[in-house]
């Protein structure tokens, strides 16, 4: 298998799930291929996101608009070297949908086969997840205003 980050030929977007104590960062090209995910410290997230830029052709941020995103914006544009745009997106209810993703991500096995869908608890904190859905989102919110149905709605 080849590796991913020597064949990408488009700019991949940064999704950016930020939090006082830890953080989500999920690298995913246009064509929705997840190139990486992970949850680091918050006091680390700056330090990753520039290893990350180095690694892939990153073209901007999209960042959840709730809890701290003004302090994160500001921090992440005076912390880079190289500035990126930043976009901001409707994280509302991600936290629930990315319950639901990490099931479909990684399908539960022994115990958790038996437990009720809802009462399923991922064992790992899943901030980077919903980093993948606030990039979801956003392409989703570019797609559907290219075809004219909900422009201006988002």
């Amino acid at each position: 298998m080849t590796n991913p980050e020597f064949s990408i030929t488009q700019p991949v977007i940064l999704g950016f799930d930020p939090g006082r104590d830890k953080c989500g960062l999920a690298v995913m090209g246009v064509d929705r291929q997840l190139y990486d995910h992970q949850v680091v410290r918050a006091c680390v997230a700056i330090a990753t996101i520039e290893t990350l830029k180095q690694k892939f052709p990153i073209s901007l941020i999209v960042m959840g608009d709730q809890t701290t995103a003004k302090q994160w914006k500001q921090q992440i544009n005076q912390g880079l070297t190289q500035q990126l745009s930043i976009i901001l997106v409707d994280e509302r209810y991600t936290s629930l949908a990315a319950r639901d993703r990490y099931w479909q991500m990684y399908p539960p096995q022994g115990i958790n086969l038996l437990l009720p869908k809802g009462m399923r608890q991922p064992p790992r904190p899943i901030d980077d997840i919903v980093a993948i859905l606030l990039i979801e989102r956003y392409l989703h919110r570019l797609t559907t205003d290219s075809q004219g149905t909900k422009a201006g709605r988002e």
